[in-house]
């Protein structure tokens, strides 16, 4: 294998980027230049997100990777741990899960110095540590990211994980693959087994640019750095994922082939295995120092390009550690010593007003900028128009902006009034100039699907889980279907798409073309239940749709019924049966629907032979990876039968339906409440066809 030095490779300080055509190359010849540029690339991550030191420009870097995929693609080359994997691969039906190697528990926490002093107190007296004696802590920044866990084996990426319960979490390996800070191998002399916990998160800088990007194309921006991260790890294309700004730092080992001794001396080893950790990171000799480090951190957080919310103080010592051990939520030998609420007064110089999917008009205040925390802030949320005339605030007050949970911006008060009056808010929608109608203290365009901003929103919508399940089709490749014109005023036009209108988009080639194509076409004739759900009627989701399918039997007989007719279906309230008829009363979406359907032609009704009560009145939750089934999949077999699919375990659930990897928070609450866990796919069979149900 070609090595990443200068004399060997000529791809890395001095890279060669005048390549010869692709189709000139033989294979022997595609293969070596593609061994090497796989180790410059890896070289030059390193030196980017490792070292800090990047030595060729990121157009040159560009070239390089492009220069791979162009020969993995034209010779069949790729390999799994290739550089390239980061794009992004094949879309997933659901996140599985996956048991921890380690529990990922919290850490206990205080914005006080003396619980922080407390805390030492602890340690010395459970280790028999006295008074005097060395008590060395390392001290690190507490991001306010999502934590993970990644594996490696023989130096190979293998698996990433979440942290969720701290037992079990979902499987993300496929979208953690894509971070350009997480390598695909490990460099120099790295351990057999290497389980890490590392913080993935999107830098300030780069959070910045993707809302102003999002809020240019008419989205609503991601409230803060640490939803939007959490957002892109979950999405079940990985394409998605590789289009956002993540990154990510390892501060721990869980497990590992290589005997450590010290936290400090995992910080100081990690960057020697190509793995990226926090520069900010110290080790000090006593308490008192850890706490003036994270006063010193405090001083310095406006500096910093990601968001942390105070630190974290940790026994150096392993041994101490598995000493001291954990509770059943804490780990003892660690503590999060906060940073206080962060706030400022500045002025609103403008209001606008953001269209969401559903039509919901959001306010958000342009503001004069200003620094909170640390982050420039020039926009916060109004929240609604009840809340406006409430603060009586306007264009030219000063306000106090504060960020909930230490990150969202939002207009808290009026300190000083310098206008009459509050803002009014627009009787028209901005975007499609509809009426606006007002639901308690929230306002809607009434538009529908025929507002533009609500169309972009709703055609996500309308391919997600909850709609026709149309995969690669996300947020980002709507936006770019809609900017490029395919597009229009109708979610019809989705199937009005060719070929040859998606290969001449960025991003695109024939194969992902011929994808999508392929799922709209799957797409065509779908069932009752699942085209209510998608087509965006506020306050109807799968189970909604799932009721009015059984009652109704067929669409025109929903479009065309009384509030009072929708009302009698249970579990439909006088609220959701007004927003049903008021959505299939309005002219525009009267439109929409028809033109849709004509695109799709017939739907598919629930028959006698397929639907049942046998199930009626019982709740079903589903936890793990079922064996022969989705888990959208089992849900519908019990909905079809009168039964109920929810996500969380109460005492009105009637079974835990727990397949492989189970959460272990679910099946505690299932023994909290008593509620009988059927294991694996034969216990679920045989518990339907004892009701009657054959599976």
């Amino acid at each position: 294998m070609a090595s990443a030095r200068t004399d060997e490779n000529p791809y890395v300080e001095e890279p060669e980027t005048d390549f010869r055509p692709v189709e000139e190359l033989s294979e022997d010849e595609a293969g070596e230049q593609a061994e090497q540029l796989r180790e410059a690339i890896r070289f030059h991550d390193y030196r980017y997100y490792v070292e800090n030191d990047p030595v060729v420009a990121d157009r040159t870097y560009d070239a390089l990777f492009t220069r791979l995929q162009d020969l993995e693609d034209a010779f069949g080359l790729r390999t799994d741990d290739s550089p390239t994997r980061r794009v992004g691969g094949e879309p997933l039906d659901e996140l599985g899960t996956v048991e921890h190697v380690a529990p990922m528990l919290s850490i206990d926490s205080s914005g006080e110095a003396e619980d922080v002093r407390e805390f030492d107190e602890r340690v010395r007296r459970e280790s028999g540590t006295e008074r005097g004696d060395d008590l060395r802590y390392v001290c690190e920044p507490k991001f306010d990211g999502l934590s993970v866990e990644v594996v490696y084996e023989d130096g190979e990426y293998v698996q990433a994980a979440t942290r969720g319960d701290g037992y079990t979490g979902e499987d993300v390996t496929e979208n953690v693959r894509t971070i350009a800070s997480v390598p695909h191998r490990l460099r120099g002399d790295y351990p057999d087994y290497l389980v890490l916990r590392g913080e993935v998160h999107i830098p300030e800088a780069a959070f910045r640019k993707l809302n102003r990007e999002r809020v240019e194309r008419g989205e609503d921006p991601f409230a803060n750095p640490r939803n939007a991260a959490a957002g892109t790890l979950r999405q079940l294309d990985p394409s998605v994922t590789a289009g956002r700004p993540l990154d990510c730092f390892f501060f721990d080992v869980l497990d590992s082939s290589y005997e450590f001794e010290t936290h400090w001396e995992q910080h100081e080893t990690l960057p020697e295995w190509g793995l990226k950790v926090n520069d900010r990171s110290e080790r000090t000799d006593d308490i008192e120092d850890a706490i003036d480090y994270r006063d010193r951190l405090m001083a310095d957080r406006p500096d910093l390009d990601y968001e942390i919310d105070g630190v974290v103080i940790e026994v150096d010592d392993l041994s101490t550690c598995a000493e001291l051990g954990t509770t059943e939520r804490h780990y003892r030998w660690a503590f999060a010593y906060k940073f206080p609420a962060r706030s400022e007064v500045t002025e609103i110089t403008d209001v606008t007003v953001q269209v969401g999917r559903t039509g919901r008009l959001t306010p958000v205040a342009l503001l004069e900028p200003v620094d909170v925390g640390g982050v420039t802030v020039s926009r916060a949320s109004l929240h609604n128009p009840e809340e406006i005339a409430e603060m009586n605030v306007n264009l030219g007050d000063e306000v106090d902006v504060e960020r909930a949970g230490d990150v969202i911006p939002y207009v808290a008060e009026v300190v000083a009034k310098h206008s009459e009056g509050h803002y009014e808010f627009p009787d028209h929608c901005p975007v499609c100039d509809s009426a606006v109608e007002f639901d308690g203290p929230m306002a809607y365009c009434t538009g529908g699907l025929a507002c533009v901003a609500q169309l972009r929103r709703a055609v996500e919508y309308y391919a997600s889980d909850d709609g026709l399940d149309i995969e690669g089709l996300g947020g980002e490749r709507v936006d770019q279907l809609v900017d490029a014109g395919l597009i229009e005023d109708s979610l019809a036009d989705l199937y009005r798409i060719e070929e040859d209108d998606l290969v001449a988009l960025e991003g695109w080639g024939e194969t992902s073309a011929e994808n999508l194509l392929a799922e709209l076409e799957a797409s065509t004739h779908p069932r009752l239940r699942d085209f209510l759900s998608a087509i965006g009627i506020p306050k109807v989701g799968p189970a909604t749709a799932t009721d009015l399918a059984r009652e109704f039997g067929d669409l025109d007989a929903i479009r065309t019924a009384t509030r009072e007719e929708l009302e009698s279906v249970e579990g439909i309230g006088p609220t959701v049966a007004d927003q049903i008829a008021e959505f299939f009363a309005s002219e525009q979406n009267e439109h929409v629907i028809d033109d849709l359907l004509e695109a799709i032609g017939p739907l598919e009704t629930p028959r006698a032979t397929e639907t049942g009560d046998e199930l009626a009145g019982l709740t079903f939750v589903f936890t793990g990876s079922l064996d022969g089934y989705t888990r959208s999949d089992a849900q519908e077999l019990v909905e079809d039968h009168g039964a109920s699919a929810t996500s969380s375990v109460s005492g009105n659930t009637d079974y835990l339906v727990a397949g492989d990897s189970p959460g272990q928070s679910k099946l505690d609450d299932a023994d909290d409440e008593g509620v009988p866990v059927l294991d694996g796919r034969e216990a679920f069979e045989e518990n339907l066809r004892e009701k009657g149900v054959e599976p």
